[in-house]
């Protein structure tokens, strides 16, 4: 009897131990979410205190994303590799240094440096992070659980960031949107070694894919960087094209690199699943959809409807709390009936609220045009996000837990860099054509800028609409069998049946 409760007592203290080691992983992965939003109403002091260039400016942006957007399928690879608590504490390191760097910033260029420091840690952290998450909790219920905890800190980190970055800017100076991260990263990174056990892929080699990783990081690299550079200069002159030629280039090598290799970065077997490449697909829709909501919204709010930045990080309260509240419900129901029905629900609804957010007056109103549409949007991405993140993961070998989820990230960051890009060219022509139609009219008028955000939000809706459709045909109705093998003591393999 007393060897039962021993062994009782050690059961119920790894349980424990694992929703300590969530709280953990998921605490990183808000930073990394927040900081993508946080930086966007501090641009306008930035610019001032720095001395940037309008031209310049977007490089703050620009920057992060390059890095985090191009480096997270290897980052997710190399955690496999290297060891997954290994590569999230390194991460998570070089993220807490560069933001102490960004605040203390000098100059335009230093703050360039330092934000593509920040954005390699994040892409380092971030798939480590997931990866970690998916060996330590069962598929199915347990990490069902365990994934809607990790969605609503993902799926409300960038309205908490734009909430955040004005207050933080209001009171205090922008700096200290960068200098936030510090304390909190020092936190997390002195309880990693207590709380996350190491695990490492169970590959028989050691091999690393040296062709694939330069091929697919420079390919997503540039494709981030041709993106903003063609909101900047436009889709039709010859260095946007030869940019964006060379990035497709770059990333079909990589496609036949890997049918190649015998050790792959990416093992494309895992296409085979259905329900993770619909996932992914929805990912990079969704993505699209969603990165342009939050950066057409907070133009309209500063610009149209002249709010500050604290008033405008204020008026994300309602969509950061129903993201929050419905997440738990996302995971539960994806637990019931599956993701074939949860996904696409949560896209419609998503599109829905985006018609919404077309169809807002150039004199809103926050109670009666905005927060209807913010609730509806929040309701839907709960129910997108979780059971995308859930299907990103779904039948994925213990071996591959990293790059599964590097893969999911980078779907949804490239997804976001090509909609942001579309909605900015979208929004500018359509205000240019108003202004052509309209005489006298300024392109910074309110009715002018309005009109441009309308047909760049039913845009948007397409892309979740589509999302939708895609998931609805292309996840699967049931996930694969599973079953159990062994791979060492420090992770559990589930692999579906062959």
């Amino acid at each position: 009897m007393s060897a039962a409760i021993v062994t009782h007592e050690a059961v119920g203290e790894q349980d424990r131990r694992r929703w300590f080691a969530l709280a953990l992983i998921v605490a990183a992965q808000f930073m990394v979410v927040l900081d993508v939003a946080i930086v966007n109403v501090a641009l306008p002091s930035i610019k001032t205190d720095l001395n940037f260039s309008q031209e310049s400016l977007q490089w703050v942006i620009t920057a992060y994303s390059i890095f985090f957007g191009g480096v997270l399928l290897l980052g997710g690879r190399l955690a496999d590799l290297l060891g997954r608590r290994r590569l999230f504490a390194a991460g998570l390191a070089l993220f807490t240094v560069s933001s102490l760097l960004d605040g203390l910033a000098w100059s335009e260029g230093s703050l360039i440096a330092f934000r593509s420091l920040q954005g390699l840690g994040a892409a380092l952290l971030s798939p480590a992070a997931l990866s970690i998450l998916t060996t330590t909790f069962r598929e199915g219920r347990e990490r069902n659980l365990a994934l809607g905890v990790w969605g609503a800190a993902s799926g409300s980190g960038g309205a908490a960031g734009v909430l955040l970055g004005g207050a933080l800017t209001s009171a205090l100076s922008w700096s200290w949107i960068f200098f936030i991260n510090v304390p909190a990263g020092l936190a997390v990174l002195a309880l990693t070694p207590v709380l996350l056990r190491e695990s490492k892929a169970g590959l028989q080699h050691r091999y690393f894919d040296f062709a694939g990783a330069a091929s697919i990081t420079s390919g997503l690299m540039l494709l981030v960087y041709a993106l903003t550079r063609a909101t900047q200069h436009g889709w039709a002159t010859a260095s946007t094209i030869g940019l964006l030629a060379g990035a497709a280039a770059l990333i079909g090598a990589f496609f036949v690199i890997e049918l190649r290799s015998k050790a792959p970065l990416l093992p494309l077997r895992i296409f085979r699943l259905r329900t993770l490449t619909a996932s992914n697909v929805s990912g990079l829709l969704m993505g699209g959809a969603i990165f342009s909501q939050f950066f057409l919204l907070t133009l309209y709010m500063q610009q149209v409807l002249h709010y500050s930045a604290l008033k405008t990080g204020v008026a994300y309260i309602a969509l950061t709390l129903t993201i929050i509240s419905f997440s738990a419900v996302s995971q539960a129901l994806v637990t019931r009936v599956g993701i074939r029905r949860i996904l696409p629900a949560g896209l419609a609804l998503s599109a829905a609220a985006l018609i919404l957010f077309a169809r807002l007056p150039v004199h809103g109103h926050y109670l009666t045009d905005l927060l209807p549409a913010f609730l509806v949007s929040g309701v839907g991405l709960a129910l997108a996000f979780v059971p995308m993140s859930i299907g990103g993961l779904t039948g994925v070998r213990p071996a591959d837990a990293g790059v599964a989820s590097g893969l999911i990230n980078t779907t949804q960051q490239i997804g976001g860099a090509i909609g942001v890009a579309v909605a900015t060219t979208v929004a500018t022509t359509f205000t240019s054509r108003f202004v052509t139609a309209h005489p006298g009219t300024s392109p910074l008028a309110g009715d002018a800028l309005t009109h441009g955000f309308q047909i760049a939000f039913y845009v948007l809706a397409g892309l979740a609409v589509l999302g939708a459709v895609l998931a609805a045909v292309l996840v699967e109705s049931k996930p694969p069998a599973l079953q159990v093998e062994s791979v060492g003591e420090e992770e559990l393999a589930l692999q579906p049946a062959m």
